[in-house]
């Protein structure tokens, strides 16, 4: 009788030990798992971002978020201040991680380009330096693009433009935002005798035009053309906060 009990016993502390181990296990393998899913903070974009952007203007372009590190690879970023004059080499997607191996200095390009994004083409005019911000565009900024035209002759009556311009022989219209610069060729600085003059805040004056490439569709690279072929082009340099409108053609009827 007695032997029994102390077999039930024995039994009994064995379960109990052997519960216990198991628990033990379960939630050491639980910490192990945890491990993995340790959560880091990285980059991810939220919009797509064309080839040559600068790193400058992805902040509004990304967002910091929170992932499992067994899913974040070799490279994510959490910090673009360390990036400061890069660029995209390729074309990104939301959804995607940022990775240092994507932006690239400038010059491991070709001296002066930023990639091409998919899809579309390049196309070149030579511009004065009033109509490219006095020489100060440079590749991989984005400019809005405005086309001015002048005719000897009255608009006719039927023509297919809006009926503010029908009536002028000059009008300028906005034609496209968002247009990348993709490369800028500047003349060789002249000497010093030659060079323009020089402002009182130290910035020469410009004396030479530039040729300008930039990346569009092939129908809007030819209204860039056509612009450029019979009338004149204006560029203007965007910036992250530029306003993007849609305002009327220009005619000197509507200027006041």
């Amino acid at each position: 009788m007695k032997s029994r009990l102390l077999g039930g016993i024995a039994a009994l502390l064995l379960a109990i030990t052997g519960t216990v181990l198991l628990v033990m296990y379960v939630q050491g393998a639980d910490n192990r798992a945890a491990q993995g899913l340790e959560p880091v903070n990285v980059l991810v974009v939220k919009e797509s971002i064309p080839a040559g952007t600068k790193a400058e203007d992805l902040n509004n372009k990304v967002q910091l978020e929170s992932i499992p590190q067994a899913a974040v690879p070799d490279g994510a970023i959490e910090s673009l201040s360390d990036y400061k004059g890069k660029i995209t080499s390729v074309g990104l997607e939301p959804g995607e991680q940022l990775l240092a191996a994507r932006l690239v200095d400038p010059r491991d390009l070709l001296p002066g380009t930023v990639p091409v994004p998919d899809g579309l083409e390049e196309v070149t005019f030579l511009l004065a330096p009033e109509r490219i911000l006095g020489g100060r565009l440079e590749a991989g900024d984005k400019v809005t693009v405005y086309t001015s035209f002048k005719s000897e002759d009255e608009m006719p009556a039927d023509a297919n433009v809006p009926a503010e311009v029908k009536g002028w022989k000059q009008s300028t219209g906005l034609l496209f935002h968002d247009v990348l610069v993709t490369a800028v060729q500047k003349a060789a600085p002249e000497t010093e005798k030659n060079s323009g003059s020089t402002s009182d805040s130290g910035v020469a004056m410009p004396n030479g035009s530039a040729f300008v490439t930039v990346a569009r569709s092939d129908a809007e690279a030819a209204k860039l053309v056509y612009g450029a072929e019979f009338g004149t082009i204006w560029l203007a340099k965007q910036t992250d906060t530029s306003t993007k409108s849609d305002p009327p053609v220009t005619t000197f009827g509507g200027l006041y």
